[in-house]
């Protein structure tokens, strides 16, 4: 019984304690055990203060044993389906599943199992791992299940009757194995299941009726088996079939082909790893589970197309910006594993970002959004989808695909091995190279370009609202990749030119942005003349340890005052050791405090910086700059001039007495 208290986070030895306690008087020991399992109570739904309350004897002792039976109750799920798992385990005898553990209760943080909200198993995910042995009866315990993927592995044996049970199944994949004997009659009970995939085994006999009255199937592939006899006619109607290779009634001297023309032979030799087979089109795709239905527009690639079902059988248009992909919330949490924080690549102001690899060892990186409460719910979401997809430039980050549910919104991007600006400024691993000045210039182009598109040749208009070293990755070219644009808006020009919700990070925010809420493409540049400082300086845009020397905590303010002191060399970066041209520092430092000149309207379009960056026009706009600094250095001196008077004048004021007249009267004075 106490690894049943342990499921729900209660430890028996303490429940006894109070039990005991209860017998005597109910005292202060008794309370504060009981207030310390009070979250492990609320869990199976009993108000420990309600029995903290209680003062009769009896009715304590019948509310805990209320407590232990509810707790067994609790765990029995979890119990039976562990033990159903770790059947399978025995028989299986592989090292692959070395954290399957007999003792643990709940089987949902095991390899390869995915449970739902209620700790309940609905996927087996355990696809080339190696397994050898056979399936075994209590696999029909596991009713919830939805996805069972076994598929290349070398399992042997006959598939067990009890498969049947599983009335939820929606996907059976078993392809590739080494099962004998017959397919169950009892897969007639699969009301559920949409795709049947036993091809590459060595199974014989009939293929039961029963399955052809399945009223949702959408695949089946059987080819490569040892089957014979009739394939019932019904099968043929279903859209995607293979009945290749087996000694059945299809074929050239039948009325059927063996393959329907959506699908062709598949063949899958055991050393290659295996893939997901898309439900629509053939080719090879991955399985979409449930969700809402979102209709994007439509703008069909005719070179490559492509089609993604969702597998609950709903109509799930073609997602065609980019052949952008919805992910199943269950394949990111399997790519993840279940958003494992050791994949956390990092984190924002909208939520974690996590490495994860999909079935075809693709590496994804898998923003999490946390922040999707805000007006407008999926609607908004979907918004967000389309302006990101469309706007594909090769120094913007490109979104490959997006996942959402009733409480999830997720964003899927490629991986990016060589990590942040940011991190390689600041956070160099062993091993890693420095950024030479070479490549923090051809960073600092590639930014402007890819803010150049977003602000002048995406329409409408899109803006980015948190540009800093942070959001710009390397590729494994090190060009530079404008990335996260969870914050990015979009601003529809025939009615504003100002967006209002103040979103960013200190440092890198316009002082009209942060003062108004109003922002505009002009808010960016002010973003991309910070980053500029960042990879010049290596430094934060916030640098508190500039308070050692002066004043400034801002880089920008740093910076400022060490160009008018004519004294840039000591801003750069010292880990580029000397190994730069100081001219063209001097020119990225120019175009950067022309990017956060305190007026919008003063600095650049992000065309205008291209161009400077590649030699034309800084020079006219750098004389412009000098006379405002300069105008403006005046009139910040008389300002002080004056405080210092007006405060001159009050602090040096001298006490004076005051007398009364000699001819006033006395009782006056008093």
């Amino acid at each position: 019984m106490k690894n049943s208290f342990k499921s729900i986070g209660v430890h028996v030895n303490e429940l006894i304690r109070v039990y005991r306690c209860s017998h005597d008087s109910v005292n202060e020991a008794m309370v504060l055990n009981l207030r310390k399992m009070k979250n492990s109570f609320k869990s199976i739904g009993v108000h420990v203060n309600e029995l903290i309350s209680v003062h009769d004897h009896s009715k304590m002792v019948r509310i805990l044993g209320f407590l232990i039976l509810a707790s067994l109750f609790s765990t029995g799920t979890s119990d039976s389906q562990g033990n159903a798992l770790y059947a399978l385990k025995n028989s299986l005898k592989t090292s692959q599943l070395s954290d399957w553990y007999e003792n643990q209760i709940n089987p949902c943080q095991w390899k390869g199992v995915i449970c739902d909200g209620d700790n309940k198993v609905i996927r087996l995910s355990l696809a080339s791992m190696g397994l050898s042995g056979k399936l075994v009866p209590e696999i029909g315990i596991l009713k919830t299940l939805t996805h069972i993927e076994l598929q290349g592995n070398n399992i042997t044996g006959k598939i067990p009757e009890q498969l049947g049970n599983l009335t939820n199944l929606a996907v059976l994949r078993m392809e590739n194995n080494s099962l004998t004997g017959k397919i169950p009659t009892s897969f007639g009970n699969f009301t559920k299941l949409q795709i049947l995939s036993l091809s590459q085994n060595n199974l014989s006999g009939n293929v039961p009726d029963s399955i052809s009255y399945l009223p949702h199937l959408d695949e089946i592939q059987l080819a490569y088996n040892g089957l014979s006899g009739l394939v019932p006619d019904r099968l043929f109607q279903v859209r995607k079939y293979n009945f290749t290779g087996n000694n059945l009634n299809c074929g050239t001297n039948f009325t059927h082909p063996c393959a329907s023309s959506a699908s062709e032979p598949v063949i899958v030799h055991k050393s290659r790893k295996p893939v997901v087979l898309g439900s629509v089109g053939g080719g090879i795709g991955f399985l979409l589970v449930g969700g809402v239905v979102f209709l994007l527009r439509k703008r069909m690639y005719k070179d490559q197309p492509e089609d993604f079902v969702d597998i609950a059988g709903e109509d799930v248009r073609k997602i065609s910006f980019g052949q952008l992909k919805r992910f199943s919330w269950l394949e990111l949490q399997v790519a993840t594993d279940q958003f494992n924080e050791k994949n956390v690549l990092g984190q924002g102001g909208f939520g974690k970002v996590y490495r994860g690899v999909l079935s075809d060892n693709t590496e994804i990186a898998v923003k999490r959004i946390t922040d999707n409460e805000s007006p407008g719910g999926e609607s908004t979401f979907l918004c967000e989808v389309e302006m990101i997809s469309v706007a594909v430039h090769k120094n913007l980050l490109r979104l490959i695909g997006f996942c959402t549910t009733q409480s999830e919104r997720l964003l899927v991007y490629p991986f990016m091995k060589n990590r942040s600006v940011a991190s390689r400024l600041r956070d160099i691993k062993p091993g890693e190279p420095v950024l030479d000045w070479k490549t923090r210039k051809q960073v600092a182009l590639g930014t402007a370009l890819g803010l150049e598109y977003l602000h002048e040749h995406c329409n409408p208009k899109i803006i980015h609202r948190d540009v800093k070293a942070a959001n710009v990755l390397l590729d494994e070219n090190f060009e530079a990749v404008v990335g996260d644009f969870g914050l990015a808006k979009l601003v529809d020009v025939k009615r504003s030119k100002v967006t209002t919700l103040v979103r960013g990070t200190m440092g890198h925010i316009a002082p009209e942005y942060l003062s108004t809420g109003k922002s505009s493409e002009k808010t960016d540049i002010f973003g991309y003349g910070i980053t500029i400082l960042e990879l010049v300086t290596g430094k934060r845009a916030i640098e508190f340890s500039l308070l050692e020397e002066e004043d400034d905590v801002l880089l920008l303010d740093h910076v400022k005052r060490l160009e008018r002191e004519k004294r840039l060399d000591a801003v750069i970066d010292r880990k580029l050791n000397l190994a730069y041209d100081f001219n063209e520092v001097e020119l990225m430092i120019r175009i950067a405090l022309l990017c956060t000149q305190a007026s919008p309207d003063n600095r650049p379009m992000m065309s205008e910086v291209v161009r400077m960056i590649e030699g034309e026009g800084l020079t006219e706009r750098w004389k412009e700059w000098k006379l405002h600094e300069a105008i403006r250095k005046q009139e910040e001196t008389q300002l002080h001039r004056g405080l210092n008077w007006y405060e001159g004048s009050v602090h040096n004021q001298e006490a004076v007495e005051l007398v009364c007249p000699k001819f006033w009267p006395k009782n006056l004075s008093k």
